[in-house]
């Protein structure tokens, strides 16, 4: 399989995930996935697989004490850049689940944080923060029963 080949499939390996976590969260079926780390396993193996086979000498050295010209010559090659896209894929992903099961254990609304995530990890997590935090803040009469989020995914 090409690298190319590899990244187009990787896209597509994560898309039924987001879509049962977006617009079917109650569903059992979708508890179950996102309850294991199943999801995340032949992603994290495609990573390890690109990730050492565009490691030379020169890349681990750039890595070793990353400089920002450094990396982006890293990442000008094929491989390199595969392998940085399947991280992503695969962060996104985790802390799309995060955000999916402190919904689920919270009652907070996640739609809105689950598909920002999809598309851009870090932002898709403060928009959860945010919303949690709104949601405890304003809208829970009962301060006892708000629940912080867990630090545990």
């Amino acid at each position: 399989m090409t690298i190319s080949q590899i990244f187009n499939v990787a896209n597509l390996v994560v898309l039924p995930f987001w879509a049962v976590m977006i617009l079917l969260p109650k569903w059992k079926v979708t508890q179950k996935i996102m309850e294991s780390y199943i999801p995340f396993i032949l992603l994290a193996l495609t990573y390890v697989y690109l990730f050492a086979s565009s490691i030379t000498p020169e890349n681990a050295q750039a890595l070793s004490n990353p400089q920002l010209a450094d990396i982006a010559r890293f990442f000008a090659d094929e491989t390199a850049a595969a392998t940085g896209w399947i991280h992503f894929l695969v962060m996104d992903l985790f802390v799309g689940r995060y955000i999916y099961l402190e919904g689920q254990k919270t009652g907070v609304w996640t739609f809105h944080s689950l598909a920002l995530c999809l598309f851009a990890g870090p932002m898709g997590l403060l928009s959860h923060i945010l919303t949690f935090w709104i949601s405890t803040k304003f809208f829970n009469k009962d301060s006892k029963s708000a629940i912080e989020p867990s630090t545990q995914a």
